[in-house]
């Protein structure tokens, strides 16, 4: 009864008979409970009969007399309707008199209380529009807030106020304050009159903003919902679908007096401000015509990074994992991350010397990793700034990947310990597709890292761009919406609101582990970069601009103002920071050479030696005893978990694999079974995701297994392994190539004792992902010194599918390989084939054989270094009855073959062989056939490169000696311009010194990948073949 006493203000009284039949409408059949129908008003205390036990009593009479009011006493009656009349406390019960002639006056009497019903619609409907007003405030308070310093824009690009809110005269002119004013008259939103401005109004339970008061005046309502969303902070939140996250902003922000700054923490901002400051204007007086993004305009980005991680410090967090574009990023890194300001500034000095090997990066793109303490919490704390390209946006997943592997290998299954903070520029926010898909990862079980905090540093513009052109939103931040991200804005010429937001922020990722959005509202104070014109483009705006003030400058003579500081201390402040940049550019003169390995953001502690050399340039055997292979395969065959029922065409899968493996032999999902089987067992940790791949695309892996009779209930067989082994994690992402590929390089990153490998549902895919590729995958290492082992696997094969779905692009990988065509290596050095994959920028394979391909997956791991492996797998392949290898092919002393030469009769005499094939992939089985069909096996020898990059000099020079009088054709069912022959050619050429000439059977040149009719792929098919088998086919192209 105590609910239906407290929320009467909040319903429009109704008649009796209407409750009866709302009541019945919503009342269970079963035994009578007591649910909230209606709202009694008066307290207890006013009526003390209902209290104890008799409430009991009272609360069976009520339902009674909504059934039937006749039902119950004449007075129970009056008081029922008078308590639904909105009587007030004390009144609605009226004393039962006896029988007399002054009886039936008294019940008169008592019945008028029932005429107080217009007064009581009044009421509700003040408080009701009241409540509305409250909620607008909440809904659409951040429209008028004055988030803008420049005073320009409107930062939400919405010129109209929302007209169900009435705001301030700092943001309108009177007489449109007047005209708004009127909202609350009678005829109006509101239905308020200017007189209500001094009436008392009950708060409901979704504000905060009486603070310990539970009612207030309409005119300090309005006043303090406008100090709490109309200031210099404006708040989305209303569209979050939880209550009580709802609840904890209203709280965080609503408060009276809430935004309250110690002296000390105003002193620690006014400092921080001084270094984030004159570190830029330091930078500007000794290099003036040097490009360096500065952060004039959003100098209170320093501070409020320090404040996220300060907060995240106490509350646990061990590790901070940052991504951020070029602008600002040398600041971050000298008065963040705390890299040594001489490593900085010798970074401007154009004679500095690189002592890495590979092309090294601008420094406003270099990461950082640097352990600390935090001087605020007294904890350690580690900081690790990723190294970014050009590309806006790119770094997101990259980061948040690496966050996910930290978290997983310390164990942080919550995202207490290990943490992601990313930087925006709002352009790039709002216009980057890959921002949408990193926010989509955000609550996948295999991908979340419990919650991201993104700062976008706003500053009106992109590069050129009016933000007016540049999205379609309301801001720039909209694209956080969709996971329901509260999105704090604040203006950031008010340092206080900035660091109060920033606190919130913090405490909202460490309570409920979910994204959080801080919209820095600035400018730009300079062009795009510091030799920008950008008055060509925006005059009014950088009008404004070069009459701002500094922030700095605009916060000390508040705190001075305040006598929290006074102008010798802060004139003390500054010349002490002044004086350590001052003494680190002398220190910076004597760097002569450039290390970029000291920029290294994801170092691995004892996987090199100390100057960051492999411990040896050797590789053991990738085989595995027959023990083990057998165990792995009987795992593979079967289902680890009792009473586990599965799929009947899974049963027979798996019984065919039993049936391999009786037999010694695998085929390609075995294969791969047996190389991660075998790394887990050695404690490598696996990690396969992409589209579909728990089955496969192509339903031939099934690593995880599912209950045909119980919801959600799966198996993962790889995991019932070995009593101590790694565990396996494989997990299907979201329709997404780019940032689901970022997102398992930076899984990658984070340690080289682990395979991640991204498949993708069909070769073609990559190319959604070509900025990871282009820019992380290929040239990471060269640019930033940084290895990685991570595994793409790429279907691919012209099975007269179409044009897509044919071709993984492999033209595409093997023209960014780094080695040079004409150039013969030195074939007699020790470890050639080792000494080739340590100088190269990444590994590219099409294996023929399930063997070899067990044997790549795991060369990837023994291998004393790092590089990424591209693997175009087969389709048709995985059940090809000739794709199998023997369990002899992976016993210990076995190896990954670069080559698989011809072992037929044409190796027996090889002097009679007419002509040497060479080809890679699943094309060797079309020849193989037709070779046989001919019967031309003594006449044609088939060499297949399983290994393409680096490209086997040594073994293919032995191929070509080993048949002097044979002609050398490449062969590929790839069209000529793409594929691997542009590729292979001219190194084939090199490797036989351009002695004979090197021929082409293979598809024409076309602009798709590969023909939509059934008809022409076999009829291409079989021309390549007769090409290739005809052997007199090239006679008169001498």
């Amino acid at each position: 009864m105590f609910h239906l006493r407290t929320c009467a203000a909040k319903l429009r009284p109704l008649t009796a008979s209407q409750t009866v039949k709302t009541f019945s409408q919503n009342r269970p059949a079963a035994a009578r409970t007591f649910q909230p129908i209606r709202c009694y008003t008066a307290p207890v205390a006013a009526e003390p009969f209902l209290s104890g036990t008799s409430s009991n009593y009272v609360e069976e009479m009520y339902y009674a007399w909504l059934e039937n009011p006749k039902s119950v006493h004449k007075s129970w009656d009056i008081f029922f309707r008078n308590t639904n009349a909105g009587a007030p406390p004390g009144t609605a019960y009226q004393s039962p008199l006896p029988l007399s002639s002054g009886a039936l006056s008294a019940i008169a009497q008592a019945q008028s209380l029932v005429d107080v019903q217009p007064n009581v619609d009044k009421l509700v409907e003040d408080h009701l529009a009241v409540q509305s007003l409250i909620r607008a405030y909440q809904i659409r308070g951040h429209h008028v807030a004055q988030l803008d310093p420049l005073g320009i824009l409107d930062a939400d690009l919405d010129s109209s106020v929302p007209a169900d809110i009435i705001s301030s005269t700092d943001k309108l002119d009177l007489a449109v304050f007047k005209d708004r004013l009127r909202m609350l008259t009678v005829g109006g939103f509101y239905g308020l009159h200017e007189s209500d401005l001094d009436k008392v109004f009950q708060l409901p339970t979704t504000t905060f903003i009486g603070g310990k008061e539970s009612a207030l005046p309409l005119r300090e309502i309005i006043r303090r919902l406008e100090m709490a969303y109309c200031q210099h902070i404006g708040v989305e939140f209303m569209f979050i679908n939880d209550l009580e996250q709802c609840q904890w902003i209203r709280q965080k922000f609503e408060t009276p007096g809430i935004m309250q700054f110690t002296n000390e923490e105003k002193r620690t901002l006014l400092a921080r401000l001084v270094r984030s400051t004159r570190f830029e204007e330091f930078l500007q007086r000794k290099w003036s015509s040097e490009k360096r993004f500065g952060l004039e305009g959003c100098e209170v980005l320093i501070p409020a990074l320090k404040t996220i991680i300060d907060k995240s410090s106490e509350n646990g967090v061990d590790y901070v994992i940052m991504g951020m574009p070029h602008r600002g990023r040398l600041n971050v890194l000298a008065n963040v991350i705390r890299k040594e300001l001489e490593q900085i500034f010798c970074q401007f000095d154009s004679k500095l010397e690189a002592a890495d090997e590979g092309s090294g990066d601008v420094k406003y793109h270099l990461g950082m990793y640097h352990r600390r303490i935090n001087r605020v919490t007294d904890r350690n704390i580690t900081l690790s700034l990723v190294a970014n390209p050009s590309h806006l946006e790119a770094a997101d997943p990259v980061v948040m990947g690496k966050t996910k592997a930290e978290q997983f290998y310390c164990g942080d299954t919550e995202g207490k310990k290990v943490m992601s903070i990313l930087l925006h520029g709002d352009a790039a926010f709002a216009g980057q597709g890959i921002v949408y898909e990193t926010f989509h990862l955000s609550d996948l079980p295999s991908y979340t890292t419990h919650g991201t905090v993104h700062v976008v540093v706003n500053n009106q513009i992109g590069f050129t761009t009016d933000p007016r052109m540049a999205r379609s939103s309301p801001y720039p931040t909209d694209v956080a919406r969709v996971v329901n991200a509260p999105i704090f804005h604040v203006n950031s010429d008010d340092p206080e609101a900035v660091m109060y937001v920033c606190n919130v922020a913090a405490e909202w990722r460490s309570t409920f582990h979910k994204d959080v959005v801080v919209d820095l509202v600035c400018y730009r104070r300079n062009g795009h970069n510091e030799m920008d014109e950008p008055m060509f483009t925006q005059p009014l705006m950088y009008k404004q601009i070069r009459k701002q003030k500094p922030v700095l400058q605009k916060y000390a003579e508040l705190l001075v103002s305040q006598g929290v500081v006074n102008q010798p201390e802060y004139e003390e402040e500054i010349s002490k920071y002044d004086k350590i940049c001052e003494e680190a550019f002398a220190r910076s003169k004597d760097e002569k050479i450039l290390h970029i390995k000291h920029w290294l953001d994801s170092p691995w502690p004892g996987f090199f030696t100390l100057d960051g050399q492999p411990r040896s340039m050797s590789c053991p055997s990738t085989g595995l005893t027959e023990d083990v292979l057998m165990h792995i395969g009987s795992v593979a065959s079967s289902v680890p978990v009792e009473n586990f029922t599965i799929h009947g065409g899974l049963s027979r899968i798996l019984k065919t694999r039993g049936e391999l493996v009786k037999n010694r032999t695998v085929d390609w999902a075995l294969a791969e079974y047996m190389a991660f089987g075998s790394l887990l067992k050695e404690g490598i940790h696996i990690r396969l995701s992409g589209q579909d791949v728990e089955r496969g695309t192509f339903s031939h892996r099934h690593h995880v297994l599912h209950d045909q009779n119980v919801d959600k209930r799966t198996c993962i067989p790889m995991n019932h392994l070995w009593p101590n082994q790694a565990p396996y994690t494989v997990c299907n992402s979201s329709l997404s190539e780019y940032g689901v590929l970022g997102f398992e390089l930076g899984f990658a990153m984070a340690s080289p004792n682990a395979l991640v490998l991204w498949e993708a549902q069909f070769g073609d895919f990559h190319n959604t992902a070509q900025c990871i590729i282009d820019q992380f995958i290929c040239p990471g290492q060269a640019k930033w010194v940084r290895q990685n082992g991570i595994v793409l696997l790429l279907p691919h094969g012209m099975e007269g599918m179409g044009p897509e779905h044919s071709s993984a692009r492999p033209e595409r990988f093997l023209q960014m390989c780094n080695d040079d065509p004409d150039v013969l290596p030195d074939l007699e050095e020790a470890n050639f084939d080792i000494n080739q994959l340590y100088d190269c920028n990444w590994v590219v394979v099409n294996c023929s054989s399930p063997g070899n391909f067990f044997h790549v997956l795991r060369r990837q791991i023994l291998l004393p270094f790092r590089k990424p492996l591209i693997v175009f797998t087969p389709k048709s392949l995985l059940r090809h009855p000739e794709a199998r290898t023997s369990f002899d092919e992976m016993l210990p002393g076995t190896h990954f073959q670069r080559v698989i030469p011809e072992n037929g009769p044409a190796s027996q005499n090889p002097e009679n062989v007419k002509r040497l094939l060479f080809c890679t992939g699943k094309v060797y089985y079309d020849l193989t056939r037709e070779r046989a069909a001919r019967n031309m096996t003594a006449e044609v020898a088939i060499t297949r490169l399983e290994q393409l990059s680096p490209f086997p000099f040594d073994l293919l020079l032995k191929e070509v000696q080993r048949y002097p009088n044979a002609e050398l054709a490449w062969c590929q069912e790839e069209h000529k311009n793409q594929g691997y022959y542009d590729y292979v050619k001219p190194r084939l050429r090199t490797t036989i010194s351009r002695a004979r000439p090197v021929w082409y059977a293979g598809r024409d040149p076309a602009a798709a990948p590969a023909t939509g009719n059934k008809k022409t792929h076999v009829t291409e098919l079989q021309r390549l073949l007769d090409t290739a088998f005809n052997l007199d086919a090239f006679k008169n192209l001498v």
